[in-house]
Parts: C-alpha cells; structure tokens; sequence
C-alpha cells in the first residue's frame, strides 16, 4: 500500500506522522519541489498511489480522472477550498481534514495580532531597529468590545482568551453554538457595536466579500478589523480605502484576496501582515500531521491506531 504526501515540510518538526505510517506497514511518497504542488506534479506524485496525505494544491477533476487507484484525501489543516468536491464524490474518494489541531494556533495568532494592533508594537520595533526612539501611545484590550463573525472551534477559543483581559465580546453566526458565553447579534448590529472586528468564518458560498465597503461603513470610526480565516472575505480595495482615509484604525491580515498579498497593502502603515501562517506553531503542526496520518489509515484500513 503506497500514498503520496503533498506538503512540502511535512514531518520537518516530528518523525512521529512517519512512524506511524510505517508500523501500519504503510508506504510513501514525498513532495519534491519544496513548494506547493501544481495541478500536473499532484498527478505525477500520486501515480500508484491510494492515498493523499494533502496540503494546499489544487486537486481537481482531472487529477481524480488521472489516479482512479485513488481512494482517500487526507487534508493536514481544515480548508477544503482548492478541493473539487463534486469531483471528489463522483469519484467515490473518501476525505478527512484535522479541524482541531490547528484551533489553539489560529486562535493565539489572532490574539497577538489583536495585542500588535491595540499596543502599535510593529511600528516601535521598527523604529528601534531604525536606530529611533520613538514611542507610540496605545490602547487595552480590557474593556474593550470584540465582535466575532464566525463562533466555531476558533471563535469560541479568541472569546475565551479575550474575554480573560476583560473584554466584552459578542458574535454572529448562521449556525446556533451548542454553548456561546457570549450574546449573538445580527452582522449589521455586530459591526457598529464592536471595537474590534475579528473574522473566523467559511469563504462565502460564491467567493464574494462579507466586508465590503457598506459593511465597513456599518464600522465606527476607530475601530480595528483582524482576518486570520480568508482572504475573498474582505473587499481589498474597500480595506485599503478605510484605512488610508483612517475610518479604521488599523486592520491586521493573514489571509488575502490573492498570495502573495497585493504590493498596494504593504504600504499601509496602519495595516500589520503575515503569511497567512496562523497555523504555523510547532505544536499544532505536529498534531495536524499526526491526526491526518491516523485519517488516513482509518480511510484505508478502518484502522485507528
């Protein structure tokens, strides 16, 4: 039994996700490009191969068509975006992603952000590395409203972390939470009530904006936005707008309409961005790794080691 493993750092911080595919006496294949795979190299790596240990490259009708020994899709992280679904079904291709492991992550990541935005600690250390002494007057996060678009796994953790510095949060979702401590508000209230808008959602079912530019109309003047969930969520232009005109005080970004990011975002002072790594601690990365092997072998052998 062989399987092809996409990503290209996989098992770099644990040999653990490869130990356990070899006591299930199970073969594999690796990335060698060192990068995100193209449409034509996943073809080519999963020759032979039942499995797919998945990363971020498009997997699309035309690589199911060309790999019919495919049985499984195992995808190390949570979205399923570059993933032809339909195709998928039609194929009769079983598909797993690891919803849990990266939560804590993604949630600690936000956070920071939320800190970075609120103390301008990117801009003071950019001017200490400039050789300046430049101190820039903050705000807290105690006391402070946080509106939460999207309250699942990663929504609930960031009410939690900031509700322990003694913030007010609210959130909207199109789901009712099994348990909220926190109220729901309808988006257009959410916006205008919240000091700090921070996106934990699914893309929009046609890849279209939720903040546009009526919605960041909808946000007080001052207020910051964070996306760590994804990029067609907010209208770019709109943002860049915002925050030149400072309607917002600041935006902090992980994720982007298209990455790498636009170069018209990276000359926004007011706007802080990362490479749409929210996921990327060592920890939870191992446990991604981990559970998307043990995904495998169950999809493959109904076994769970």
């Amino acid at each position: 039994m062989k399987i092809a493993i996409s990503p290209a750092t996989f098992a770099r911080y644990s040999e653990e996700p490869l130990a356990l595919l070899r006591a299930a006496h199970i073969s594999f294949c690796c990335n060698p490009h060192g990068r995100t795979l193209k449409e034509a190299e996943v073809s080519q790596l999963l020759h032979g191969c039942c499995g797919l240990l998945a990363g971020t490259e498009p997997l699309t009708a035309s690589v199911f068509a060309a790999n019919p020994q495919l049985h499984v899709v195992s995808r190390c992280g949570t979205g399923t975006d570059a993933i032809d679904k339909q195709a998928l079904t039609q194929h009769g291709i079983a598909l797993y992603t690891t919803p849990d492991a990266p939560t804590r992550a993604a949630a600690e990541h936000c956070l920071g952000l939320m800190l970075a935005l609120l103390r301008h600690i990117p801009a003071m250390d950019a001017a200490m590395h400039k050789g300046e002494w430049h101190k820039c007057m903050g705000n807290l996060l105690y006391k402070k409203k946080v509106g939460i678009i999207g309250y699942g796994r990663i929504g609930r953790m960031v009410a939690g972390y900031v509700q322990a510095f003694g913030a007010q949060c609210a959130y909207t979702d199109p789901s009712t939470p099994p348990e909220a401590s926190c109220p729901a508000l309808p988006l257009e209230a959410l916006l205008a009530w919240a000091d700090i808008i921070t996106l934990h959602c699914p893309a929009q079912p046609e890849g279209q904006a939720l903040i546009t530019r009526q919605a960041l109309h909808c946000m007080r003047a001052g207020t910051w936005l964070i996306n760590t969930a994804r990029g067609s969520l907010v209208d770019e232009e709109a943002l860049i707008q915002a925050l030149s005109t400072q309607h917002l005080a600041g935006a902090a970004l992980d994720v982007f309409a298209t990455e790498p990011c636009q170069p018209a975002l990276q000359r926004l002072p007011n706007l802080i961005l990362t490479p749409h790594a929210a996921s990327y601690a060592q920890e939870s990365r191992i446990a991604m790794e981990v559970s998307s092997v043990q995904n495998l072998i169950q999809g493959l052998t109904g076994d769970r080691p």
